[in-house]
């Protein structure tokens, strides 16, 4: 998850594009390797719960150029689609997948060491694609990234993957619509979720349910219910 903003919030003020190297060091010196707890088979570079990254105001970032830090997080429903991959192989295995709102790359680093035949992680956010790529690196795994809006395009995806995504109605709006025509299309579309306000749960069927540790400064508990479902 990095694009999307959870709970309502909006981004204010411009974003500076930093360069590859300044958004790189950026991130290293704000996060930790660390391994998310309900996936420990992966290590990121993720904020310590303790450190004052996220709980700068988001005015203050915009202040200095930056978007919220949503890449720094390992996010329940990220956690959990990732748990489930690893636990179904078969899901991704030698498929084309996208990973959509990546975020950190959690997701398409679970596709990969599942062995998916070929990964697009897809993230708006300008500081998502140097932390992915940084995240690749500590997993020994590859695949391709972009900052394009995808919301609407048809690839050639077998699987998409998207967590923690329906959290507004304006992005629930958008993306029911171009899931319908994917599904259509015949690609499975995987959603980890931990219960946010506007899920499309009439066009969900659950596949596994998980009790997903996140951070508390983030969400309203320490546990998250999240619930892999499939979109159709």
């Amino acid at each position: 998850m990095g694009g999307n903003l959870p709970h309502g919030r909006t981004r204010q003020g411009p974003v500076k594009r930093l360069t590859a190297d300044g958004a790189e060091g950026f991130i290293r010196a704000n996060t930790a390797l660390s391994h998310p707890p309900h996936v420990p088979e992966i290590v990121l570079h993720l904020a310590d719960e303790a450190h004052d990254l996220w709980h700068r105001t988001e005015e203050e970032l915009a202040g200095i150029g930056l978007p919220p830090p949503f890449w720094a997080f390992a996010w329940a429903g990220g956690q959990g689609l990732a748990r489930y991959v690893l636990d179904h192989p078969e899901t991704v295995s030698g498929k084309a997948v996208l990973d959509f709102a990546s975020g950190s790359g959690l997701v398409a680093i679970a596709a990969a060491k599942a062995g998916a035949g070929s990964i697009l992680a897809a993230d708006i956010d300008p500081f998502a694609e140097p932390a992915c790529r940084l995240n690749m690196a500590a997993n020994a795994v590859t695949f391709d990234v972009t900052d394009k809006n995808l919301v609407g395009q048809t690839g050639e995806w077998d699987v998409v993957l998207a967590g923690d995504v329906f959290y507004d109605r304006e992005m629930t709006g958008a993306l029911v619509p171009w899931f319908e025509v994917l599904a259509a299309n015949g690609t499975l579309i995987l959603v980890g979720d931990p219960g946010r306000s506007y899920l499309p749960k009439t066009r969900l069927r659950e596949c596994a349910v998980y009790s997903v540790p996140v951070t508390r400064a983030l969400e309203d508990a320490e546990i998250k219910r999240t619930t892999v479902w499939q979109f159709s």
